[in-house]
C-alpha cells in the first residue's frame, strides 16, 4: 500500500514535469509561421511573412551571424507594416550598401542583451514606478511602460511602439513583435 502511494506521487510529479516542459516548448504563430523555441532568432524570423523587411534589413546590415549567435538577445521585431509607417524611401535608403552602418544602428537599437520575457519587463516597470529604462545593443536607451493592458516601448525620439505579440521564445533569446520602428537620436 505504501509503495503504491509513493508510485502514485512519483507518477503525478512526472506528469506535472512533462506537462510543464511541453508547455514551455510550445510554439507561437508569427506572420503565419510557427516559431520554434528550439530554433534561433534568424531561423525563425525568415519564416514570418510579416517580417520580410526586417529579415532583408538584417541581411543587408550583415547581422545574420550575430543574431544566430549564443545570445541571449531580446529583439523587438518591427513588422513590415511598422516599416511601412516610415517616411517614403526610408527603407530603400537604409538598405543601400553605403548606409550599412546607419542600418546597423537602427537594427541594433531594437536589441537588448539578455532574455527579457514580458513578465521580466512588467516586473521592471513595477520596480521603476511605472517606467523602466534599458540600454540597447546599439548603445541607446529604451523605456518600457504600460498603457492600459498594452506594453509600450518609448524610443529616444519620443516615438512609441506597442508589443503586439510577446514572448516568442527562441533558442538564443526572445522576440517581441512591435508595431512601430524604434528610432534613436
Amino acid at each position: 500500500m505504501k509503495t503504491s502511494k509513493i508510485l502514485s506521487a512519483v507518477s503525478f510529479i512526472l506528469i506535472v514535469m512533462l506537462g510543464t516542459a511541453s508547455y514551455a516548448q510550445k510554439t507561437k504563430m508569427v506572420g503565419g509561421a510557427e516559431m520554434y523555441p528550439t530554433k534561433n532568432i534568424i531561423e525563425n524570423a525568415v519564416n514570418s511573412k510579416d517580417h520580410t523587411t526586417l529579415v532583408a534589413a538584417v541581411k543587408a546590415a550583415g547581422l545574420v551571424e550575430t543574431l544566430q549567435g549564443k545570445g541571449p538577445f531580446t529583439v523587438f521585431a518591427p513588422t513590415n507594416a511598422a516599416f511601412d509607417k516610415l517616411p517614403k524611401g526610408t527603407v530603400e535608403t537604409l538598405l543601400k550598401p553605403e548606409n550599412k552602418k546607419m542600418l546597423q544602428g537602427v537594427l541594433t537599437y531594437h536589441v537588448v542583451s539578455g532574455k527579457w520575457s514580458a513578465a521580466d519587463v512588467a516586473a521592471a516597470i513595477k520596480k521603476g514606478g511605472g517606467k523602466a529604462e534599458v540600454a540597447t545593443v546599439q548603445g541607446g536607451k529604451l523605456w518600457f511602460m504600460m498603457e492600459g493592458k498594452d506594453l509600450i516601448i518609448k524610443d529616444e525620439k519620443g516615438g512609441k511602439s506597442k508589443v503586439t505579440i510577446a514572448d516568442v521564445n527562441q533558442s538564443n533569446g526572445v522576440i517581441h513583435v512591435v508595431d512601430t520602428v524604434l528610432m534613436h537620436k
